[in-house]
């Protein structure tokens, strides 16, 4: 069965992307992280701090379309890792989950544990719409959920602190 394309873009959902800025974090350089993941991230960027700098400004873009993330997921084959990340604070109204800029920088994707703040900093993916799970899985998907399926809170989630609870 071929895998299904999704973008966040017209499946009846909302999603905001946004990222921090303290201290003498460059404004450029964190937009061109977000960007490497989200290429059609637009807002308009504060200046550029000077030494020393109180700065404290959230960059956000509104419907961002999320098909390079989901690529790159499936590139690094992280699906079920992000599926995890992505639900653990699923409620009826949404989601929010991070990832690093750093590794975004790159071109990739990485997950802080819940309560870490990486170094370099985290940009906020923000989904909301109906039945997000559902499209949670469809878009964490892959051909191994045949033989061992896969259900946001099942019994193969992760644990708080990142380990896979099968393997111990």
């Amino acid at each position: 069965m071929a895998r299904l394309n999704l973008t966040g873009v017209d499946e009846g959902l909302s999603v905001v992307v946004s990222s921090k800025l303290t201290g003498a974090d460059d404004p450029e350089i964190i937009l061109d992280s977000i960007l490497k993941l989200f290429p059609d991230f637009t807002c308009g960027l504060p200046e550029k701090p000077i030494f020393p700098s109180s700065q404290n400004d959230i960059i956000a873009s509104q419907d961002v379309r999320l098909d390079v993330f989901l690529q790159a997921l499936h590139k690094q084959s992280i699906l079920d890792t992000s599926l995890d990340f992505m639900s653990a604070n699923l409620d009826e109204t949404g989601t929010v989950f991070h990832i690093s800029r750093q590794a975004a920088m790159a071109g990739k994707v990485a997950f802080p544990l819940q309560g870490i703040e990486p170094l370099g900093g985290v940009i906020t993916i923000e989904i909301d719409g109906q039945n997000l799970g559902d499209w949670l899985e469809a878009a964490t998907w892959h051909n191994g959920r045949e033989n061992i399926p896969r259900r946001i809170g099942d019994e193969f989630t992760m644990d708080d602190s990142g380990e896979a609870v099968t393997w111990h």
